[in-house]
């Protein structure tokens, strides 16, 4: 029977000596009664024209949608759906964390408060196994690249597994208590995690080691890198501290309601930075961060339309149908929401105009797509690309696994070295 091996790689220091544990794979299928042609990302990494949402609940259910944009020929606009392929109880407790792979990836973890990392391929459409590396609720998942997958837990630690053998790469150990989140740098060199231990922690993924931290006086509940990675934000209750990347404090924003999630986006008209917010407000709020770093970030847009709170956002960009309308956009972004409603929200970020800017009138604006649970209390959500521009070489309509392993080599290459080399000056 096909398992995930949760092998950890021995490591004087830190490593326990205990076998690990081996979940194998389940009957449970991600699949609708028909099976779609896989598309797979080209070296350019073309964007996605379709994508598909996963999201989790308190309920352990799992949802599976998939989504489209088409062209309106009428009046050249832009029609967004959203169509269910699964639902299923995907864990023995409430899901807490789900991710997808990115760059036209195949996996999919999701986490629980069963304290598993289930894996699934959602090119196969269907669970892999499990990692029972952690010993504590999974707090987060993400990938920072198509060939990683990184953890946090209740447990205090975070595991960088590879996303092949699902080998633990790092276990990092620093938090006294549980990780709340954490985030990657665009670098994908080091790593930010908050904790109930009320600290701010840095990590250098590289050779997998704590390289600064600092006592932030209240428990960090959110952390988040801008696009850039020349700043960050950790989110504690109503507030949202900006800090620089030498982790020294810009600026305090105070939201007027309890924040649930946190996450930046670049602009689709203009340029700039944007800061989504999610909160009790049943809302999700749009802030400008202004070119000059001394200026205070102000909500200039609302997204409506949840009837609770906002529990998780997600983006992707995504490419968009040809129109013969002049200075048509080839692409946008889109915003994925979650709420205690049950619903599921996508938004097109090409409704916020160029000229949207601080001092402008608050702008509301309602989502394009809509998908209701019917009362399932929704936690976590995350964006995968659906079908690319341009589609990779295949054989009848399959893709090569030579294709597929040359691309994983690609992406290991520069954490691979690393790893390799931390290795060797440990053992040496």
């Amino acid at each position: 029977m096909t398992t995930i091996t949760s092998i950890k790689r021995a490591r004087p220091a830190s490593s326990p000596k205990e076998n690990k544990k081996v979940l194998p794979r389940s009957d449970h299928l991600l699949v609708s009664s028909t099976k779609g042609k896989q598309k797979t990302k080209q070296s350019t990494k073309p964007l996605p024209t379709s994508f598909k949402i996963v999201a989790g609940s308190y309920e352990r259910l799992l949802y599976g949608l998939d989504g489209s944009v088409s062209l309106n020929e009428t009046n050249n606009s832009y029609k967004f759906e959203l169509r269910p392929t699964f639902l299923f109880p995907a864990h023995v407790s409430c899901i807490k964390a789900v991710a997808a792979s990115p760059n036209g990836g195949k996996w999919l973890a999701t986490g629980s408060a069963d304290e598993v990392i289930k894996v699934w391929d959602l090119r196969r459409k269907k669970e892999i196994g499990g990692l029972l590396h952690h010993e504590g609720s999974i707090t987060q998942l993400h990938f920072p690249s198509r060939s990683h997958l990184l953890s946090a837990s209740e447990d205090g630690t975070l595991c960088l597994f590879h996303a092949r053998d699902w080998v633990v790469l790092r276990s990092l150990k620093g938090h006294k208590g549980r990780v709340n989140s954490m985030a990657v740098h665009p670098s994908n060199k080091v790593a930010l995690s908050v904790g109930k231990d009320n600290t701010l922690r840095m990590w250098d993924l590289m050779r997998g080691k704590g390289s600064a931290s600092t006592k932030l006086g209240k428990e960090g509940e959110v952390v988040r890198w801008s696009p850039t990675g020349s700043s960050f934000v950790v989110q504690s209750q109503n507030t949202i501290d900006v800090f620089t990347v030498d982790m020294v404090l810009r600026h305090t924003i105070t939201h007027p309601s309890r924040i649930h999630t946190v996450r930046f986006s670049n602009r689709v008209n203009g340029s700039g930075e944007l800061l989504l917010v999610g909160a009790e407000d049943k809302k999700l709020s749009i802030y400008d961060i202004p070119d000059d770093p001394e200026t205070l970030p102000t909500v200039i847009a609302e997204m409506t339309g949840h009837t609770n709170r906002v529990k998780e956002v997600e983006i992707l960009p995504l490419a968009l149908p040809r129109s013969t309308k002049a200075n048509a956009p080839l692409s946008t972004i889109i915003l994925c929401t979650v709420s205690s409603d049950g619903k599921i929200h996508v938004y097109d970020l090409a409704s916020l105009p160029a000229d949207q800017k601080s001092g402008s009138e608050v702008l509301q604006i309602s989502p394009v797509a809509e998908y209701d649970t019917k009362g399932t209390r929704l936690t976590c959500v995350t964006i995968a690309d659906g079908e690319a521009l341009e589609h990779a070489k295949s054989v009848n309509g399959k893709r090569k696994r030579g294709d597929e392993d040359s691309e994983q080599e690609d992406e290991d290459e520069g954490w691979g070295a690393h790893e390799r080399e931390a290795e060797d000056d440990e053992s040496g």
